[in-house]
């Protein structure tokens, strides 16, 4: 039985139009509020005293899906960054982040995204990853991997396999977390052809579509990750916690375009944690 059989909720059409209706509500609260001097902000910083903003667009964003969801889907469950949790009947739970990629937003740059996955007891059955600004939204789960853009529509399909010496890596921050988590990454990306940073979910977005081979990543949330795994999986990609088990519920992650970029970062992330 593959991921997401056997669900107790509606068809898998009604799922996908119930995501797309979220990811458009989510757009028409968030365009209004970006680049726009003034908006409130606060700093929700962590224990750690890092800036951690939370915008009006962050909440709007997040209001707007559940109002949706609480109109088409009101016994699904719900686990929203903003927000937290509610309790659902029907097995199935929509994991949303409203803005992925909140510092982005507040320096203006259109690199956050909208994450939305549902999911049942296994993981993400089906995830969005959109950027509202430039019109792009990938989409994986159901045998469906496609985005659509500027340019159209097209299907989503990773590179498959290559040397990590051939390898374009990415990560959000160049600290990453720990100091044993940054100097693992450095030891995967200082093999690596090509490593670039920043980005948030868009670089998971961009290993689906076939441009980048790893994203490598310590102290995400399930909200941060579970969109991205539905979308690369569907790609043909691999997304795992760093020890190769199931990264659902967040942590360190790895995403892989194929097997031999994933099995040689691994490799190395082993020897530090």
């Amino acid at each position: 039985m593959t991921r997401g059989e056997g669900r107790m909720a509606c068809s898998n059409s009604e799922i996908v139009k119930t995501a797309h209706a979220l990811a458009d509500a989510a757009r028409s609260a968030i365009l209004p509020l970006f680049r726009v001097d003034g908006i409130a902000v606060e700093n929700k910083a962590d224990p750690y005293n890092v800036y951690d903003p939370v915008t009006a667009a962050d909440k709007a964003a997040e209001k707007a899906m559940r109002a949706v969801l609480e109109a088409r889907r009101p016994d699904d469950g719900i686990l929203g960054e903003e927000f937290g949790t509610k309790p659902g009947k029907s097995g199935l739970t929509w994991v949303l982040d409203p803005i992925d990629g909140t510092r982005a937003f507040v320096a203006g740059a259109p690199t956050w995204g909208v994450l939305i996955a549902v999911s049942d007891d296994s993981g993400p059955v089906y995830g969005l990853i959109d950027q509202p600004y430039i019109a792009e939204r990938f989409e994986g789960g159901f045998g469906r991997a496609v985005m659509t853009g500027p340019q159209g529509e097209r299907s989503l399909r990773t590179r498959g396999n290559r040397p990590l010496a051939e390898a374009t890596v990415f990560t959000t921050f160049p600290e990453v977390g720990t100091q044993a988590e940054g100097d693992a990454f450095r030891a995967v990306s200082g093999q690596a052809r090509l490593t670039r940073y920043g980005l948030d979910c868009y670089a998971y977005a961009l290993v689906a579509g076939g441009h980048v081979d790893l994203v490598i990543e310590a102290g995400l949330k399930a909200y941060d990750i579970q969109a991205p795994i539905a979308v690369i999986e569907a790609a043909g990609g691999i997304v795992t916690d760093w020890s190769g088990g199931p990264a659902h519920e967040g942590g360190r992650v790895v995403a892989a375009a194929g097997q031999q970029q994933h099995a040689a970062a691994l490799d190395i992330l082993s020897r530090f944690v």
